[in-house]
């Protein structure tokens, strides 16, 4: 009852799946647990989508999230583990969990992110553009990691061949490195430096808009039932409110 309700109300993107559970004692009736895995990017507004989903499904357990680069979750997946949603930073990572037949349902796109160069508060080095990075230190994601893959394109877009001093497994460990001053610059989401903006501030490098990453999310084979709920929550004006306050754009 309450995945009907739920649908019904989400649709193809539009209504607010809080509609169906206030005042509906099916919906909110709703049992089982819940365990979400999601690319590291997405870890602000992901805590805040399942807290909401937690106080409109009060009887699902959702276990903590698992937030790591989208590489890494699938290989976890596809080598056995537990978890009934997939929300990935590209389509490319999450292909490879419909080619090994792990999902319940088609992905669906939810959210687009662009990369920004992140800077100290101030840009001490004063990093304009990706040709200012031969001047300082500098790290990326590694290139199996989507946020490591669109610096991929964006460089070689732009011809700039510097060489980064790591390549790191998700985007948080990049500007992590930035915050703690280990390095002058790295290649993150512009979602990465809203949620960092006392310590760090972006730069957009020429070309970042054409190397936009489409975030999707999939409920996964042999799910809970609030599996399927919380993509629809996601998906919803509910949910894609709540990442437009992240700074993520729309699909």
């Amino acid at each position: 009852m309450g995945l009907a309700l739920v649908a019904c109300s989400s649709g193809d993107g539009g209504g607010d799946p809080t509609d169906a559970g206030s005042g509906t004692g099916d919906a909110q009736e709703l049992g089982g647990s819940l365990t979400v895995f999601a690319a590291a990017s997405l870890q602000e507004p992901f805590d805040d989508l399942l807290a909401a989903f937690g106080e409109l499904y009060p009887d699902v357990e959702i276990g903590p999230a698992v937030y790591d680069g989208s590489s890494t979750l699938v290989t976890q997946l596809e080598e056995g583990a537990n978890a009934d949603v997939l929300a990935t930073a590209n389509t490319s990572t999450m292909d490879a969990i419909t080619a090994a037949g792990l999902e319940a349902s088609a992905p669906e796109s939810f959210a687009t992110n662009t990369l920004v160069i992140a800077v100290p508060a101030g840009n001490p080095d004063g990093i304009a553009d990706l040709p200012d990075l031969d001047d300082t230190t500098f790290v990326i994601c590694a290139p199996e990691v989507p946020c490591g893959d669109a610096t991929t394109r964006l460089f070689e877009a732009q011809g700039f061949t510097g060489t980064p001093v790591s390549q790191e497994q998700n985007v948080t460990a990049v500007a992590e490195r930035v915050v703690n001053g280990d390095v002058g610059a790295g290649l993150v989401y512009g979602t990465d430096v809203a949620s960092r903006a006392d310590d760090l501030e972006a730069v957009v490098p020429t070309g970042a808009e054409d190397v936009v990453n489409t975030y999707p999310i999939v409920e996964l084979d042999g799910a809970e039932p609030a599996g399927a709920l919380f993509v629809q929550f996601v998906l919803s004006d509910a949910g894609r409110a709540v990442l437009a306050e992240h700074g993520f754009g729309a699909p």
